[in-house]
Order: structure tokens, then C-alpha cells, then sequence
């Protein structure tokens, strides 16, 4: 398990990336639309149900669909951060993550898996065609499919460097699984988002109707 100093810098972490994300403007707007407090809100109800759908082997490398990436594309980055933290906190005041784990569960599991979902539409953004299929096929379907990865990946790396597993047991028991989650964490964002830039694009903060549509 974890010790008191490693959790104690994992909860610096936490907070550092906590405060970065907190933006004055950002904030503001949230306190006066109150669609936007019930878009932080869904997010972190579904965030909720998803994390607690969870299959794993060993101890704090569970196997759970993310969301992150469809929620980031929906909210922005900041946003998304909030919602990821109200998530966790409900979660653990109902048992569902140790205490001991939130940290890690936080940073390897939401932060980290919301700013590279948000840095892959920034890039898509930048260097590809604005096109209505490419930011839904590369901005939410694999960008999310990548993040899947990512996530286990930084979670087998992080015990592993920890030295509470070794990498024959993070291999044969959480590494070799991101062939089977990629796809489901991929189609379910891509789903997601295309039924909201569908049904209700003016809810998607990060989808430009005269960039998308137009081109």
C-alpha cells in the first residue's frame, strides 16, 4: 500500500493541478448559467456510475471506462477537472475508493487522461482539416481509445516504480487489458459526442459550428 509520504506528495499533486485549473472568467460563468452547473453536475454523476463499474485483479489497478475524453470535449478542460473531483468525493464518502488510493486514483484515472484529451483537440484543432468527421473521429473516438491506454499504462508504471508489483504480474493481469478497453472507451465517447453536436452542439464548448459545419 501507499505511505504517508507518497500520498502526501500525491495530494500536493492533486491540489496543484486543482488550482491550475481554476480560472476566475471560467467560474464566474458557471455561477450565473445555471445549464452549465447542471452540465458539471451530469458529468460528475456519470463519472460516478462509470468508476464504480469496475473489474481488477490487483489492488488500485481497476479496469473502468473513463468518459473524460467525450466530458473534456463538452465542458473544457477546467470544467471537466471540477467534475472529476466531485465524482471522486462521492465516491469515496460512499466506500468506493480508499482513501488511501483517491490521489492516485485522481491524478492517473481523471487529470492526467482530461488535459491529454484536452491537448489532442488542441492539436487536432491546430494541424487537421475542421472537419465535422475528423472531430469526431479524432477528437473524441481515438483520442479516447489513446487515453484508455495511457491511463493503464501510467498506472502499471506508477506500481511498478513503487515496487508493489513487479512488470510479470502488471503484464499478465492490467497491461495486456488495454487491447480489450480501448474500444469500448473509444465507442462510447465517439457515441457520445456525436449524439451531442447531433442534438445539442450548443452545449459542447470545444465544437465551433462555423469551423465544423461550414467546412
Amino acid at each position: 500500500m501507499l505511505n504517508l509520504q507518497l500520498q502526501g506528495l500525491l495530494w500536493i499533486l492533486v491540489a496543484i493541478i486543482s488550482l491550475f485549473s481554476f480560472d476566475k472568467a471560467t467560474y464566474k460563468a458557471l455561477y450565473i448559467m445555471p445549464a452549465r452547473q447542471t452540465g458539471v453536475l451530469a458529468c460528475a454523476l456519470v463519472f460516478a456510475v462509470l468508476w464504480q463499474i469496475k473489474t481488477g485483479i490487483l489492488t488500485g489497478l481497476d479496469l473502468h471506462i473513463l468518459g473524460v475524453t467525450a466530458a473534456t470535449l463538452i465542458l473544457g478542460w477546467r470544467l471537466t477537472i471540477l467534475s472529476s473531483l466531485l465524482a471522486a468525493a462521492l465516491l469515496a464518502t460512499f466506500g468506493q475508493i480508499e482513501l488511501e488510493l483517491l490521489p492516485v486514483q485522481l491524478l492517473i484515472g481523471a487529470f492526467i487522461p482530461i488535459i491529454l484529451s484536452y491537448l489532442g483537440f488542441i492539436i487536432s484543432y491546430q494541424y487537421l482539416p475542421r472537419h465535422f468527421f475528423v472531430y469526431i473521429f479524432v477528437c473524441a473516438f481515438i483520442t479516447a481509445g489513446f487515453i484508455a491506454c495511457i491511463k493503464i499504462s501510467l498506472g502499471a508504471l506508477f506500481y511498478l516504480a513503487i515496487g508493489q508489483y513487479n512488470w510479470q504480474e502488471l503484464a499478465d493481469n492490467y497491461v495486456y487489458l488495454s487491447a480489450i478497453i480501448w474500444f469500448p472507451e473509444a465507442m462510447l465517447n465517439g457515441m457520445a459526442i456525436t449524439i451531442m453536436i447531433t442534438y445539442r452542439p450548443h452545449w459542447v464548448k470545444t465544437f465551433y459550428d462555423k469551423d465544423y459545419l461550414d467546412s
